[in-house]
């Protein structure tokens, strides 16, 4: 059901063979249209032999409209796979606006540029393909799609039959004879049924694509090759630096890795992260922090804290949604929640990792224990702070601890208010994006503090805590000292 794992491998070649990334995807859309036929034709071939034939007459000639009726469908079947092909991004994107694309079709008729802006290209229509949980072979991913496709076709079948139905009984044409009405019952019959079909086929095909195209690719070298003994990383790390930012195949590789460092599969693939020189190790680290710089920067720079409050206070008032362009772009700031998901995971397994399997001490040399945990942190501050939490910075002469850090709420003369924006808060589009990816940091820094917990602590009464986990320089969000106050909490595990 999928592109052969020997055929897949091939594609990678060094760049004297003239592989290109593109290929990857290339064959897999190719792949995507073989099945799509196969699966169509013998749909078509069951509906007609099982369903239609009491109600059709049986022909034992060749009929040449019925072959052109079949190629016909096999071609709608093309467009809508292209369609497809061209509408799907693991990104999800923001939609473009009714006057956007009333703006784009009057450049087209009239300036034959309507579609040439490649940001509006990606806002028309665009479908978001969902990279599932747990990695399984194509056919079982494909069988769980099946009755969830049914249901759709039923469900869509059965309106436009009501539909038509309905369109039916206003038609001026009578049914007064017995044969009439029964030529009528199976004219409504052969219509649901080959409208079933036919959105059948759309839905299977469009989850078809999205098992095809969200599977696992290995980018690595076929093992006991020369370039598996020299640097099995460099085709892993060539397409995480040099693919298009956001395109599925940056996905793919992210999606590689990740799997690669939370498993003790291909465990010579990770081993080789740890090499002596530490290059490989410092550029894994940095291709993955970056995501989670990007997120805690647009969180940053999107909207101040109070201004958010302040919104939100005046909605709840209102009883109006906090719309806006700050808005927007607060919300847009979490669609790239599933490679933030990805990078966090990535960069905390490696790190725990590192304590049992980093033979040199590249991971601590090179400061990259101290560059994960501040992002990580950093991160998770700003994303705690739009969800409605604020932090206060302790004293020196306080208590340090649990609570050497306290999420305070608004004063009480403005309850009402600060209750409802809450609740304006938590009703918003992007507040379920940042739980999840609240609790992914969380998760992440827990499985780094569990590996080093001894070490941790034996630094934090020594006094070098925050010169072991926290860069020297000033984090994203926050201070070093807030920062050292979150560490202590996990490592008192009341984070």
């Amino acid at each position: 059901m999928s592109v052969s794992a020997a055929v897949e491998r091939t594609l990678f070649k060094d760049k004297n063979g003239g592989a290109t990334h593109f290929s990857i995807i290339k064959h897999r859309f190719l792949s995507f249209l073989i099945w799509q036929a196969l699966q169509s034709t013998l749909l078509l071939f069951l509906s007609k032999t099982l369903f239609l034939s009491p109600f059709t007459r049986p022909s034992c000639t060749p009929n040449f409209l019925s072959l052109f009726y079949f190629f016909s469908f096999h071609f709608s079947l093309l467009l809508f796979a292209i369609f497809v092909f061209f509408l799907c991004s693991p990104n999800q994107l923001p939609s473009a606006s009714p006057l956007d694309l009333l703006l784009s079709l009057a450049r087209l008729l009239f300036l034959s540029k309507g579609l040439a802006e490649p940001e509006l290209r990606r806002k028309i229509k665009r479908w978001l393909l969902r990279f599932p949980i747990i990695q399984r072979p194509p056919f079982f991913s494909f069988k769980i799609g099946l009755p969830l496709a049914v249901g759709q076709a039923l469900k869509f079948s059965a309106a436009g039959y009501l539909i038509s139905g309905v369109l039916a009984f206003f038609l001026p044409n009578g049914y007064t004879s017995q044969d009439t009405m029964g030529k009528f019952i199976s004219e409504q019959i052969i219509f649901y049924i080959g409208s079933f079909v036919v959105i059948l086929c759309w839905e299977l095909s469009h989850h078809l694509h999205q098992v095809i195209h969200t599977k696992r690719f290995v980018f690595a070298p076929p093992k006991g090759s020369a370039a598996a003994e020299t640097n099995p990383s460099e085709l892993l790390l060539e397409t995480l630096e040099e693919s298009t930012p956001k395109s599925l195949l940056q996905y793919l590789a992210y999606l590689d890795l990740c799997m690669l460092c939370e498993s003790n599969v291909d465990t010579w693939r990770r081993a080789a992260f740890f090499e002596e020189t530490g290059a490989t190790y410092k550029r894994v680290i940095a291709v993955c922090l970056r995501p989670l710089e990007q997120l805690t920067l647009k969180r940053n720079g999107s909207l101040d804290s109070s201004l958010i409050e302040n919104s939100f206070q005046l909605s709840s008032q209102l009883r109006t949604p906090a719309m806006g362009p700050e808005y927007s772009k607060v919300c847009e700031s979490f669609y790239d929640t599933q490679l933030c998901a990805w990078c966090a995971r990535i960069v905390a397994s490696l790190t725990a990792r590192s304590h049992k399997e980093d033979r040199f001490g590249i991971a601590q040399l090179s400061g990259s224990n101290g560059a994960v945990i501040s992002t990580l942190l950093s991160c998770l501050l700003a994303v705690e702070t739009l969800m409605g939490k604020k932090t206060n910075l302790q004293s020196p002469n306080q208590l340090m601890g649990p609570a050497g850090i306290r999420w305070a709420t608004r004063s009480t003369e403005r309850g009402d208010s600060t209750v409802g924006a809450a609740g304006k808060r938590r009703e918003s589009p992007f507040y379920a994006n940042a739980y999840a990816i609240a609790d992914i940091l969380r998760t992440s820094i827990y499985c780094i503090v569990s590996a080093f917990h001894d070490e941790m602590l034996n630094s934090s009464k020594a006094g070098h805590l925050e010169k072991d986990w926290v860069i020297s320089s000033k984090p994203l969000y926050g201070t070093r000292e807030l920062l050292l106050q979150k560490l202590r909490l996990f490592l008192d595990y009341q984070a």
